[in-house]
């Protein structure tokens, strides 16, 4: 669970960087692991994101059938900018979401994106005021999906 300054900011770059590469690979892969299985999950799971929502935490909305946001959410991988990519699907999932080109500018240079930008790049499905951010989820969920 979040707070009112960040949905999920992902893992520690100074704890990553510390892993072997025995170590590297099967932390990546039990995120994969995890992401996958929200992905796939017959029942709806939707992200309600406030404040910021980075690197691995970014993977973990994407991995979502949905997201909705407060206005003041900020979408991120800056690992991209260290050099660093994620491991846990997030370069898989967002070309597909927001097309191949955006994906790229935001995976590479770590550039932050508003709430506004995402919702007119298809990131997330609306915006909507902070205090009825998880009532509207709960609701969205809740709703039946027309085929």
């Amino acid at each position: 669970m979040g707070t009112n300054q960040a949905f999920a900011v992902g893992a520690d770059i100074a704890e990553i960087a510390a892993l072997s590469a025995g170590q590297a690979q099967e932390f990546a892969q039990t995120g994969q692991q995890v992401y996958d299985a929200i992905a796939n999950s017959r029942k709806p799971v939707l992200a309600a994101i406030r404040g910021f929502c980075m690197g691995g935490g970014f993977d973990l909305a994407l991995a979502c059938h949905a997201r909705i946001a407060a206005p003041d959410a900020v979408f991120a991988h800056p690992g991209g900018a260290l050099g660093i990519l994620t491991g846990w699907g997030g370069t898989q999932r967002l070309p597909r979401l927001i097309g191949r080109s955006r994906a790229i500018d935001i995976l590479m240079t770590g550039r932050r994106i508003d709430a506004g930008e995402g919702l007119a790049s298809g990131l997330i499905n609306a915006i909507v005021p902070p205090e009825d951010l998880i009532a509207e989820a709960v609701r969205r969920a809740a709703t039946p999906q027309r085929a």
